[in-house]
């Protein structure tokens, strides 16, 4: 008998079914002499739509409002129902007698998974794979201790509760509000909240005032001090201001009191989800949705990083004893400082960084024992990457030491300050690339001292107002209020922009004039972040079997319907921020401009018209060979052809060979060289002697 390997992609299963000795390749699995390893392309399985329970509600209309299913169903994605129908015939042979779930160790994975088998209701044996990283040895240990799936039902029960709260709550005021206002209006128990957010962070710069304040800087024998009375170094009344300064020429200053403080700065955890994304936004402008998809080939394709979508920065007990061997697989890239940690046996330092306690579903983000090849990584992925080793490697180093001088000193009565910070030893920071430098020119101060008033100026300056959001800010945000989880959190700022609710401009997310009249729109406990937190929170006591599902999705239900209610009742207007003067040619509706992928494009308000058109003509790459500006590409009856309109200049678009990729080339050179291999020599000899025979 063999086992059904169910893993969540097809990278992913090539690589078990490598492990596992499965050669014999088909175009839905690859089988062995014990296992097949088969793939899911991400979700084959959803919740059921509304149309698919009544067919009436294809047309959105607000009297079928609110849509509460009392079973809510499954179905088939059409577009990967092939890969499906291939895993339900692989489950009805008779000599396959279970499915080892092989899919991402996490909530989204074993809803991929769940799914599948429910769909095709499979009734026989049922086990989980369970690991924290793709390397040939997790994978080794993972089969070896495969887990009962029975131990997962709390998690996969959150997953159903989870899809099943967004479909009700989003789906249906996502359809009250947009059948309402005659615009797509897309809300939800999660993106709301966060939307809210921005807007409220967007009302703080509003409705800031800037004030002018004073900051009086004084060159005090060889140090630079500033004024300060109480710790407030600012100073909102310019005369003020100007008697200070004028009180300090020809005076002298007097140190008063030295305070030296050594201090200790400890090494920082490993990197969560969260934490890696927000120092990928501030270090290199990367967005949440793209330093996960970076992390993701990091872990399923160089298997050089362990399992990414993890909310944890603790590492388990039993890691201790492997902290050597993934020292040696980047010792190739990180010579000079891996060699102090590998001197000491690898001795982890920062101890506190073992804790069983604090560690979920995952572990932290850490390399892997993989060997390290960095000239195989893309820029973008060896950044990444830089920042989890040295992340990781900080737990090798000892402590950051330093002494923080605090010298107050007195100038005609006036209190003048000088912070300086001495590195005693740089610890960790070694490694991190942040030490700081050790300043000199107050270590030879001494209290009583006189010192000369070289300098003193007094500089205008101008309070600021809160930054915009950047992505790494909403993260901290939707951290702190339990907004989404780390798996999720990029795909809901990735919503947020592409229903032009949020804008972003100069790495900050601003909202626009839709997303301003929406939050409006939406029930003031949808969008407060506290309602989600405490959904969030109750998701993750289900998933740990402390929760009720069954009292969870009642209480959603009734939420929803309440929502829709409220909708139904408002009386609030509300005007399409990008409706155009021109009207439809079809129904007579004015046109609205959206932005797509290939410019602006202008589509018709009506909800039952589909017309839609470019406002402005495609740009090719092809250049006018008068004014050398890009051609506009069109469509006519003989084909394609490039306009330039100023010159009035066109050509006709002349049919390209289609270039053979280097991956091809390889292909076919193999091909033939296995040709040339299989050539017997007395065939050929044979061959060549009838030939001059003839």
């Amino acid at each position: 008998m063999k086992s059904l390997v169910l893993a969540e992609k097809p990278s992913v299963a090539r690589e078990i079914a490598r492990v596992l000795g499965c050669t014999q390749k088909h175009n839905n699995y690859i089988e062995g002499k014990h296992y097949i390893v088969t793939w899911a392309l991400g979700h084959l399985i959803e919740l059921k739509m509304p149309e698919d329970y009544d067919k009436q509600y294809k047309t959105w209309r607000m009297e079928d409002l609110p849509i509460l299913p009392k079973h809510m169903g499954l179905k088939v994605i059409r577009k990967t129902s092939p890969q499906y129908r291939a895993i339900e015939q692989l489950m009805k042979r008779n000599d396959v007698n279970e499915v080892i779930i092989a899919t991402d160790a996490g909530r989204e994975g074993e809803l991929v998974a769940r799914w599948i088998i429910e769909k095709a209701h499979w009734k026989k044996g049922l086990k989980r794979l369970w690991i924290s990283s793709q390397t040939d040895r997790a994978i080794r240990d993972g089969f070896k201790q495969l887990k009962p799936a029975k131990d997962y039902e709390a998690l996969y029960e959150s997953a159903v509760c989870r899809a099943e709260a967004d479909w009700m709550i989003g789906l249906n005021v996502t359809r009250a509000l947009t059948t309402k206002y005659n615009d797509p209006l897309s809300a939800g128990r999660v993106q709301t909240p966060t939307l809210a957010m921005i807007i409220d962070q967007e009302k703080k710069i509003q409705g800031f005032k800037p004030q002018k304040y004073w900051k009086v800087t004084a060159t005090l024998g060889p140090v630079t001090a500033v004024w300060e009375d109480k710790g407030e170094g600012r100073i909102f009344h310019e005369d003020n201001a100007k008697q200070i300064v004028n009180k300090g020429k020809g005076a002298s200053a007097t140190v008063k009191h030295i305070e030296r403080k050594e201090k200790s700065e400890t090494q920082p955890l490993p990197y969560d989800l969260t934490e890696l994304q927000q120092d990928a936004n501030r270090r290199f402008g990367f967005s949440a949705k793209k330093t996960l998809n970076t992390l993701q080939n990091l872990y399923e394709h160089y298997k050089i990083v362990t399992y990414p979508r993890t909310d944890s920065r603790y590492l388990t007990k039993d890691m201790e004893s492997t902290m050597s061997d993934r020292l040696k697989a980047i010792a190739s890239g990180y010579k000079i400082e891996v060699q102090p940690a590998l001197k000491a046996k690898g001795k982890v330092l920062a101890k506190k960084v073992f804790n069983d306690a604090k560690v979920t579903d995952h572990h932290a983000i850490i390399p892997t024992e993989e060997p390290l090849y960095l000239g195989d990584l893309s820029s973008d992925e060896r950044k990444l990457y830089d920042l989890i080793v040295r992340r990781f490697l900080t737990l090798f180093y000892p402590v950051h030491r330093f002494e923080s001088l605090k010298v107050i000193m007195d100038v005609a009565g006036e209190t003048f300050v000088s912070k300086s910070t001495v590195v005693i030893d740089p610890g960790f920071k070694r490694v991190t690339g942040k030490e700081e430098a050790s300043p000199s020119s107050n270590l030879s101060l001494q209290e009583g001292q006189t010192l000369s008033v070289k300098a003193m100026t007094s500089e205008q300056k101008l309070t600021e107002p809160p930054q915009r959001f950047s992505e790494a800010d909403l993260l901290h945000r939707m951290e702190k209020y339990g907004l989404g989880t780390p798996a999720t959190r990029a795909d809901i700022i990735e919503k947020l922009l592409q229903s032009q609710s949020v804008d972003r401009q100069n790495g900050r997310l601003l909202p626009t004039a839709k997303g301003k009249q929406l939050i409006e729109l939406v029930n003031n406990e949808l969008k407060s972040p506290e309602l989600t937190a405490r959904w969030e929170k109750q998701l993750e006591e289900i998933a740990r079997g402390k929760g009720d599902s069954r009292t969870f999705k009642s209480n959603i239900r009734k939420k929803a319907a309440a929502l829709v209610s409220e909708v139904k009742a408002s009386e609030q207007s509300y005007r399409a921020h990008n409706l155009t003067g021109s009207k439809c040619p079809e129904c007579g509706e004015l046109l609205k401009e959206i932005k797509g992928k290939e410019g602006k494009i202008l589509v018709c308000s009506s909800q039952t018209c589909s017309y839609r058109r470019r406002k402005d003509p495609k740009l090719s790459n092809r250049r006018c060979p008068q004014c050398h500006k890009k051609m506009e590409i069109h469509k006519g009856k003989a084909g394609l052809y490039f306009q330039c309109r100023p010159c009035n200049l066109v050509e006709k678009a002349e049919d390209k060979k289609k270039a053979v990729s280097k991956r091809d080339e390889r292909k076919l050179l193999n091909k033939y060289k296995k040709k040339e291999e299989n050539i017997n020599p007395l065939a050929e000899a044979l061959k060549s002697a009838l030939k001059d025979k003839d």
